[in-house]
């Protein structure tokens, strides 16, 4: 079974019910509901979308946007396993961070990915990707764009 760490761009792509990507990221979690896939998050992704889910959640009018973020936090990690950080990963993350010169969070999910033998899955390239993009190829990265079987 495909095992995927995702990153935060997935995750808050699922709640903004106008995101372009949002279908396939409802049948990304439905797929591993199923078992099609296994998902995986690493902490930090879990603690930049809490952050995210909570302003959008407000922007939106929501009563409770903190209580709202928790709620579908807690709803993620029924559907996904949160991957532990030991002093390994956050190593491999700092060098990657070296290396790539991408996002500290960006990084986590590819050491996380490595970690669990998995694909990191980003919704897109994002601007500080595109000059490295052929180096995140080599590290397995995948956009939601182009990945086959959702």
């Amino acid at each position: 079974m495909p095992r995927l760490v995702v990153d935060t761009s997935i995750l808050i792509e699922y709640i903004v019910k106008s995101a372009p990507h949002r279908g396939r990221v409802v049948g990304l979690f439905e797929k591993a509901s199923s078992g099609e896939f296994e998902l995986y998050v690493s902490p930090i992704t879990l603690s930049e979308a809490l952050y995210i889910a909570s302003r959008i959640y407000g922007m939106a009018g929501a009563r409770d946007p903190n209580g709202d973020a928790l709620d579908y936090i807690l709803w993620v990690k029924g559907r996904t396993r949160v991957a532990e950080v030991d002093e390994n990963l956050a190593i491999r993350a700092g060098e990657l961070r070296k290396l790539l010169g991408i996002s500290l969070p960006d990084c986590y999910v590819i050491a996380t990915a490595e970690a669990v033998e998995a694909i990191p899955l980003f919704k897109g390239v994002e601007r500080e990707m595109e000059p490295i993009l052929t180096g995140l190829k080599g590290l397995n990265v995948e956009f939601l764009e182009g990945f086959e079987g959702i």
